[in-house]
């Protein structure tokens, strides 16, 4: 059986491990799917309120359209949540086989090892929610950035018109190559497809409900800010809970102060944002590669949106994987530690949810510090990506001249 077969077989066995796991496991990790996404998706099929269109909505309007998809297809698997999966895997399959393509490159092969194991690592949460329709088209737009920039950028604008996060990565590409226009023009012509069918359909006035959505939330339990508040919860402080927000459908945390930090992490984000990308400018202006400066600035940008972030909801770890990905495929030998060591954040995250989720809610010391340790360990991740992008050499990596970007 040759390489690229034993890659195909893994991808099946690994998406069907993790689809069960989903209703196996504890705390209903496919529950967003059957709980949320199927009443949204089945009010906008029958025209009794659409979600980004006759009212505010979390996420932005192009995530209607998966959801929707999925709606159609149900029928035939006889479960959305079923129809998910489906939708999941086959999107995972298409930019798999763009990844390893003919299966020659050893950079390409480990990298495909690198995401299954990620995704077997990370665990149900990974599949079943709206993350995971976005990170098939981050790592494809992020391969074809070379090559194809007007459709790279297209799929990267796509998938931030489902969840916001990959704008690091289109604009870590602006930032670091020279074909800024392309990319510019591709994102800009998506943007306004999107902008004008909702306009079109009379959504104009919740368009960017989602920002608003976003910036008046409170810190979620699993934000690495959170930490105090949750340790002190945790220890039996009587000014510091656990809580869930009925409307955002999340467990947050409350104590002396979180109002203040909660609404200070938006500029906190955007400042660390802005320094990242200068820092990543001045690298470019000095004639650093793109094939050295992209993987490490997409890394610390993604990084900053995560770690940053007062939400910090666990399918969040699949960010990591595209710009990850991507490193190794350049150069594998540099990226290799890294990619481990998202590896373990990934397998913690599982084991704090879904597998010790009650725990962590209680108080649980063990289960707390499993978060904790997850939210040091991406913070470690962000200092290495951030320095690495602040020393790159001039050199572009050896591996690049065989393993280039599609």
């Amino acid at each position: 059986m040759s390489k690229r077969a034993v890659l195909w077989v893994a991808f099946v066995l690994v998406h069907g491990a993790v689809a069960v796991l989903g209703f196996v496991e504890p705390n209903q990790p496919m529950g967003d799917v059957y709980m949320v996404y199927e009443p949204w998706s089945a009010r906008a099929a029958t025209g009794f309120g659409v979600v980004g269109i006759t009212e505010n909505w979390v996420y932005p309007a192009l995530a209607l359209v998966p959801l929707l998809l999925t709606h159609a297809l149900a029928p035939l698997f006889g479960w959305y949540v079923i129809a998910w999966a489906v939708v999941v895997t086959a999107v995972d399959a298409a930019a798999f086989a763009l990844l390893i393509g003919r299966g020659r490159s050893q950079g390409r092969a480990v990298a495909a090892w690198f995401w299954l194991v990620f995704i077997l690592a990370l665990g149900p949460v990974g599949m079943y929610r709206l993350d995971a329709i976005t990170v098939p088209l981050a790592v494809a737009g992020c391969l074809w950035l070379l090559s194809r920039p007007w459709v790279a950028a297209l799929l990267l604008a796509a998938a931030t018109w489902i969840k916001v996060w990959p704008a690091a990565l289109l604009l870590a590409a602006v930032v670091a190559t020279r074909r800024r226009l392309a990319l510019l023009g591709g994102a800009a012509a998506l943007s306004t497809i999107v902008v004008a069918v909702v306009v079109a359909v009379g959504g104009a006035a919740h368009l960017f409900g989602f920002v608003s959505d976003q910036t008046e939330r409170g810190l979620q339990i699993e934000a690495p800010v959170s930490a105090f508040w949750l340790w002190r919860a945790a220890l039996g402080a009587a000014d510091s809970r656990v809580y869930y927000d009925d409307e955002i459908l999340t467990w947050q945390v409350a104590g002396p102060g979180v109002s203040a930090v909660s609404d200070a992490m938006t500029p906190v984000l955007v400042a660390a944002v802005a320094v990242v990308t200068l820092v990543g400018a001045v690298r470019v202006r000095r004639g650093i590669p793109f094939l050295r400066v992209f993987p490490a600035l997409a890394l610390s940008l993604v990084l900053v949106f995560i770690v940053t972030n007062k939400v910090g909801s666990p399918q969040y770890l699949t960010w990591i994987i595209a710009p990850l990905v991507v490193g190794l495929v350049l150069d594998r030998e540099r990226w290799w530690s890294p990619a481990c060591l998202g590896l373990v954040t990934a397998a913690l995250t599982h084991l704090v949810y879904p597998l010790w989720y009650g725990q962590v809610l209680g108080g649980d010391p063990i289960a707390v510090g499993a978060l904790t340790l997850r939210n040091l360990l991406l913070v470690a991740l962000l200092v290495w990506s951030v320095a690495l992008l602040a020393r790159t050499p001039r050199r572009a990596p050896a591996p690049a001249v065989a393993d280039a970007l599609t």
